[in-house]
């Protein structure tokens, strides 16, 4: 029998890492350099306002929508797929919610959960399509990018907008957590990853697998201990301009988006599911041979992806307090595929992970944020986002020849 995994030195595991990095398995790296950056340098450039506690605050809840959305585009885009429609789904989810809880008035948890189940239903349409049907999906969601939007307009009117004032849903993108809430919560996040983290290679010791070195994990635990710290001190300040007005607290969108990240980063980390998606993902042909349901996995992923869509649609509305017939349209999607992609998503699936969405989606409102608060016009930050994602889609094939010259 084989000898049990010894856990290597730090040195030794700082070299793993580095070869891993030269195989072309660079994950996250260039998109979190590439945030450091872009926080440093917008700081310096605008240290009266970047930096500060309400604009980083209003960065966070900006990018709540575009991280909601390329987190269900990371699933679609593991199997190699694209949804073209996901942005105006979540337009036509939107638009749904307001008019429950407007015309039919109910209250916001019914239209909440309509919004949701309109999604639902968009991607099982798509999903049947794709899996059952045959037809690729750039050609079915292009249809339903087309389709969805008459739908939006046939439901709002013409040239017209739904107001939506519940408090509840209002809140989602524009209340905030109290400040002693919000470092309860900080704490939990911290003390929860750092469990999980030490559990894992425990049991991995304890089984004699092959491990990261203990120091590597810990110097990774107090790394995200740090930031979480760092950003809920910040947002525990005053943000009004008024002194005898109060506004601290993280906004609410905030543990809502960590809440998904956990969810859906445990489906696909730690399940069945998430390893049939990758498998799938991989390799199609031999996820079948292994009696993996390819066309459920399929069906489950458009599934997943427009209900978020929905869920980034619904934050959208929030923030906006209306639904307009362009809601979810413009650059929505392309942000939402962006974002995936430049936070290490593979466009040719089978490689990438939920936090992706997140890295990715916060280097593009920094780029937003940073260059609206220079004066820059708006097609400056057209050109900068595009070049950006031009960048992150070379880095995936430069890396993924790697991977394949390394038998990866």
């Amino acid at each position: 029998m084989a000898e049990p995994a010894q856990a290597p030195s730090f040195r030794e595991g700082v070299q793993a890492y580095v070869q891993r990095l030269r195989g072309g398995d660079i994950g996250s790296l260039p998109a979190l350099l590439g945030l450091a950056v872009l926080l440093v340098l917008f700081s310096v450039l605008r240290p009266e306002t970047f930096p500060t506690a309400g604009n980083i605050a209003n960065l966070l809840v900006q990018a709540s929508s575009i991280i909601v959305l390329a987190m269900g585009l990371t699933f679609v885009l593991l199997l190699g797929d694209i949804d073209l429609s996901a942005g105006v789904a979540g337009g036509a989810s939107a638009a749904v919610m307001a008019l429950v809880l407007g015309s039919a008035g109910l209250p916001w948890y019914a239209g909440v959960l309509a919004g949701l189940l309109a999604g639902l239903v968009i991607g099982t349409v798509i999903g049947l399509f794709v899996a059952r049907v045959g037809i690729p999906s750039f050609v079915v969601t292009l249809a339903l990018f087309l389709g969805l939007q008459g739908v939006t307009l046939r439901l709002i009117g013409e040239g017209g907008t739904i107001a939506v004032r519940d408090p509840v849903v209002v809140a989602i993108a524009n209340g905030n957590v109290p400040v002693a809430l919000g470092w309860v919560l900080a704490a939990v996040a911290v003390l929860a990853y750092a469990g999980v983290s030490l559990l894992s290679w425990s049991g991995k010791r304890r089984r004699g697998l092959t491990r990261d070195n203990l120091g590597v994990v810990v110097l990774r635990v107090l790394a995200v201990a740090a930031a979480v710290l760092a950003v809920t001190a910040v947002l525990s300040q005053n943000r009004a301009r008024v002194p005898s007005i109060v506004l601290a607290g993280m906004p609410y969108s905030v543990p809502l988006i960590a809440v998904l990240l956990v969810v859906l980063t445990f489906v696909l980390g730690r399940t069945s599911y998430g390893r049939h998606v990758y498998a799938v993902g991989g390799n199609a042909e031999a996820a079948r041979r292994a009696g993996i349901s390819v066309p459920m996995i399929r069906v489950s992923v458009f599934m997943i992806g427009s209900t978020l869509a929905a869920a980034s649609g619904i934050i959208d509305a929030s923030r906006l307090n209306s639904v307009a017939p362009g809601s979810g349209g413009g650059n929505t999607l392309l942000l939402g595929v962006g974002a995936a992609v430049i936070g290490g998503t593979s466009l040719f699936g089978g490689r990438g992970k939920v936090t992706n969405a997140v890295i990715g989606g916060l280097v593009i409102a920094v780029i937003a944020n940073g260059l609206g608060l220079l004066g820059q016009p708006a097609y400056v930050n057209f050109l900068v986002t595009g070049a950006v994602l031009l960048l992150a889609a070379a880095v995936d094939a430069v890396s993924r020849r790697r991977r394949s010259s390394a038998g990866r």
